[in-house]
């Protein structure tokens, strides 16, 4: 071998340990080039970037700024605020935390009847009917004494033992009750529900590292319809988790900051429903709560309309056909008369097309609590009607 070969052999390897040591640095937020941008003048790029991104599509771009290094993500992280405060869904977490409070965020839902699967977007356009950004989604399964609805963050991956797994929503036979269950813990010291089916599905649990259990954090019921007229559903929903105070001034509400993937004990089965909660203790981040002083959610009483010889609710354009699915949601006042802010409606949903449907929602709920919340509406309730 000539001594040119060799010197060409030996600069090709030196420059292949220097890529391999590049991109260690990089994986570990290191010396790459990007990592050691002076701190102000990073930290000034990314927040143009991040204000002059303000919807999807194009909001695709912060969440690959994240996906630079470490000490890029650490100061994504410090920029991007929560959607309360900013109104924008960024990272995933996004669908777990808070609405805004100044506005309703639109969403809507399309039903595959066919899998009996339902999915969340987040509404790009002025149009009932438009292109969305994909939040969640959901999956019908029937089991011989109640209903459960699976919810994911990917679209097609419903399995409970994968990180896309976010939680479900359980009926009772009837599908006058409901329970909301988080995948992760809600707050710090909440507890699973124990029972022997949980026993015994937890021996099937696939991937104990990842967070699968089943914490309780809202209770939605409808009203039983013992007389036999015809009218509009009533439902109540007991949001377990988010305290009475959070939707006056001044008043906070759990905001998880990211999505736990270990240290979570798996449970996979619970009992059906309960009239009690887990123990509620420290919140992740605000005051801590029960199903005494819980926010309390009623479906806003619609009025009868003399012309038409229908229930009405004005919608504000956002739902375009009558259907029994249609409600909107305020809070319930805990002892005094209602005021101004048991006006405000916290969560819409209605019916546009044969399998598209509206949802807006607004804090203190999450897009998550809200996606469950609609499912509720979509299952049959003979009982009810």
């Amino acid at each position: 071998m000539t001594l040119k070969c060799i010197t060409r052999l030996r600069s090709r390897r030196v420059v292949q340990d220097h890529l391999q040591r590049a991109s260690n640095e990089a994986a570990v937020g290191g010396g790459c080039c990007w990592a050691n941008l002076p701190q102000e003048l990073l930290w000034e790029v990314l927040l143009r970037i991040e204000d002059s991104e303000s919807s999807w599509p194009q909001r695709k771009n912060v969440v690959a700024c994240a996906g630079v290094c470490r000490s890029w993500r650490i100061i994504i992280k410090q920029i991007v605020k929560v959607p309360q405060l900013s109104g924008k869904l960024t990272f995933p977490i996004s669908v777990k935390q808070p609405g805004p409070k100044d506005s309703l965020l639109q969403c809507f839902i399309k039903r595959n009847r066919s899998t009996q699967t339902y999915y969340l977007y987040l509404g790009l356009t002025n149009s009932l009917l438009g292109v969305g950004k994909f939040l969640l989604a959901a999956r019908k399964c029937r089991r011989p004494t109640c209903t459960d609805y699976i919810i994911s963050l990917q679209a097609e991956d419903f399995s409970k033992g994968k990180n896309a797994y976010v939680g479900r929503l359980r009926a009772n036979f009837l599908g006058t009750k409901f329970t909301v269950f988080d995948g992760q813990p809600p707050h710090a010291g909440a507890k699973m529900a124990k029972s022997r089916s949980s026993r015994l599905a937890n021996l099937k649990q696939g991937s104990p590292r990842v967070p699968s259990g089943n914490y309780p954090m809202a209770h939605i019921s409808y009203e039983l319809n013992t007389l036999g007229s015809r009218g509009p559903r009533r439902m109540q929903c007991n949001m377990n988790t988010i305290p009475a105070t959070s939707i006056g001034p001044g008043g906070l509400a759990p905001t998880q900051a990211e999505f736990s993937l270990n240290n979570v004990n798996p449970s996979p089965s619970v009992p059906i429903f309960h009239s009690k909660s887990a123990s509620m203790e420290n919140c992740v981040s605000g005051p801590s709560t029960d199903q005494k002083n819980g926010l309390v959610l009623t479906n806003k009483a619609p009025r009868w309309h003399e012309q038409l010889q229908c229930w009405c609710l004005n919608f504000h354009g956002r739902v375009t056909v009558a259907s029994v699915k249609n409600f909107q949601l305020v809070a319930s006042p805990e002892d005094g008369p209602a005021g101004p802010v048991h006006e405000k409606i916290i969560l819409q949903f209605g019916k546009v097309g044969k399998d598209f449907f509206t949802m807006d929602y607004r804090y203190p709920i999450s897009a998550f609590q809200a996606f469950a919340i609609c499912l509720s509406s979509f299952d049959t309730k003979i009982a009810c009607e």
